[in-house]
């Protein structure tokens, strides 16, 4: 293979070559990805490590839900979908399903179907957002919301929430946060990483002040249905009218175990439908046939699967809570009301980052750093509970042995 400087010499004299970066926006320059590789590597290095800092359960998708996908495979279909917002069967299926989930219609019209949550969350921020525009949002947070807001051009506005041995909310300080150049408030709930879960009351306010001032409500409810209080957790769809400014981002990822299969969904007011229609063919020209077919099933069948998932979360965010109790100086916030992490911190430990390294050095157990979700975590450290409930009781028995 060539040198670099023997590439560079075959440009004519009067031609310099520009720098890679050169010319790429600078929102995209500075994008990094959640950076664990030095304690990943480190995990390599020290072997029987039980990885426990992605935010991905162990459960193979169902047999019922991969048999669809087949199904739709052999029957040939693999060309592209026409219409751009979904499959009928899954739209349909969509519409039955939110509309039994929150006790009020929800239209076919308002869902578009997206290749993963992800990619209905860059829809929505694509939707609103310019440069010298900004985005509110709560922190801690999962930092796919900061850094999405980053990456189309706006600013994000961090707004810590308050810890008093539990998280709260304080809509005082969100809103005035706000301005003029307010385009949207951001928010997960059930919270990554806190599990922090907005109430009825608090999602009533957040909708009333976005109809005194026009601003946006981008509300990520991946986990609605690991909620330990309920079928499913207060949603802005139980209060909000089709002509609110309202987009909810949801996905099959966690509740139905899907998280390879890259699909999920948007709900959004009708109106904006032929915009994200449109969206959706020049960003991704919409989602798989066969996925969408798999995702269909989970809905129609899905219902003990997510039962299954939620009850497996909330065995092992217990678990962890009688473990990590016994460790001294373990700061326990109050437990979460839904979610599938436990998030926690040391009394004295300030930097997330190192009390990972210690955590993973003495215990061989690897938990996800507080920093990666916003300076309101920086002391505290996750840890996935939706993994094999044998395993998760290994790897706090490690801590509670190391640490203790």
């Amino acid at each position: 293979m060539a040198s670099s400087s023997r590439r560079a010499s075959t440009y004519p004299a009067n031609i310099r070559p520009f720098p890679p970066l050169e010319g790429i926006r600078p929102q995209i320059q500075d994008l990094r990805t959640e950076n664990i590789a030095q304690l990943a590597a480190k995990a390599r290095a020290l072997g029987d490590v039980i990885p426990l800092w992605y935010g991905e359960g162990d459960m193979v998708t169902p047999a019922f839900i991969r048999e669809a996908a087949t199904s739709a495979l052999d029957a040939g279909n693999t060309f592209y979908i026409p219409n751009m917002r979904g499959m009928a069967g899954l739209i349909e299926a969509l519409s039955a399903y939110q509309t039994r989930m929150h006790g009020r219609p929800v239209a076919v019209e308002r869902t578009t179907v997206t290749p993963g949550g992800m990619q209905a969350l860059f829809l929505a921020m694509e939707l609103l957002v310019d440069t010298g525009t900004n985005v509110v949002y709560l922190e801690p947070q999962w930092p796919n919301i900061h850094n999405t807001i980053h990456q189309v051009g706006g600013e994000p506005r961090p707004v810590p929430l308050r810890f008093d041995g539990e998280w709260r909310l304080d809509l005082d300080a969100l809103f005035a946060r706000c301005d003029a150049r307010t385009r949207a408030i951001a928010f997960s709930s059930p919270c990554n990483p806190t599990g922090w879960t907005a109430s009825r009351e608090e999602l009533q306010a957040l909708l009333d002040f976005s109809r005194r001032t026009g601003i946006w409500i981008i509300s990520d409810e991946v986990y609605a249905r690991l909620y330990f209080h309920g079928a499913i957790a207060p949603s802005m769809l139980q209060i909000a009218e089709d002509g609110d400014r309202v987009l909810t981002v949801n996905s099959f990822s966690k509740a139905w175990a899907m998280t390879g299969w890259r699909v999920g969904w948007l709900t959004h007011p009708s109106e904006v439908a032929d915009q994200l229609a449109a969206m959706t063919q020049y960003a991704n020209s919409g989602t798989a046939g066969f996925v969408q077919a798999g995702a269909e099933a989970a809905l129609r069948r899905g219902e003990p699967l997510v039962a299954e998932i939620r009850d497996k979360a909330r065995l092992g965010l217990d678990l962890a809570y009688e473990a990590l109790g016994k460790i001294p100086g373990a700061v326990l916030p109050a437990k979460p009301k839904g979610g599938m992490y436990a998030f926690f911190a040391f009394e004295g430990e300030t930097d997330s980052r190192e009390a990972c390294a210690r955590v993973l050095e003495k215990a061989r157990v690897g938990l996800s750093p507080g920093y990666l979700f916003g300076d309101a975590s920086r002391a505290f450290l996750r840890m996935c509970v939706l993994r094999d409930t044998g395993d998760i009781r290994t790897a706090l028995d490690r801590m509670v042995e190391a640490l203790g």
